[in-house]
């Protein structure tokens, strides 16, 4: 059974007018028009701030060669899914910042202590309060010759 026969493609083709074509692209322009696009709103600009997990810490990171990275000064190893996010939250390729320094907000995993997640902070969120490795608590009791704290 064949359904497309010369008769019946001529005759379509002959069919097919500018006013239709006319008609098919208005309408088509009105339909864009409709839906204007929205602009993207990038994080870390006009003032607005990213959320950070509440374990993570503030300091300084330098991406080194390999998967080693140094961390406030202190040489830490990276964990194989480590992650750099940039102020506008896209992932970095490491290579590309080797040697380079940032002020950051990161996660150490806790089975391994190796460095899981960090974010370039903007200016606006570094002037932010964040806890540093230095701000943690060490020990849960206090000794005689330890400097009385106000």
């Amino acid at each position: 059974m064949n359904r497309c026969t010369p008769a019946l493609i001529s005759q379509a083709r002959k069919d097919r007018s500018p006013l239709r074509a006319l008609a098919a692209a208005g309408l088509a322009a009105l339909l864009c028009a409709a839906a204007p696009v929205q602009a993207q709103q990038v994080p870390g600009g006009m003032g607005e701030m990213r959320n950070f997990p509440d374990a993570s810490l503030r300091g300084n990171l330098t991406v080194l060669a390999g998967s080693e990275a140094k961390l406030n000064g202190n040489t830490i190893r990276m964990a194989p899914g480590m992650r750099l996010f940039t102020p506008q939250n896209t992932l970095v390729m490491l290579h590309t910042v080797q040697g380079q320094t940032f002020k950051v907000n990161y996660l150490i995993e806790n089975s391994t202590g190796m460095l899981l997640s960090a974010w370039i902070l903007t200016q606006g969120e570094a002037a932010q309060p964040r806890k540093g490795p230095g701000d943690t608590i060490q020990f849960n009791f206090r000794t005689d010759s330890d400097p009385v704290k106000k």
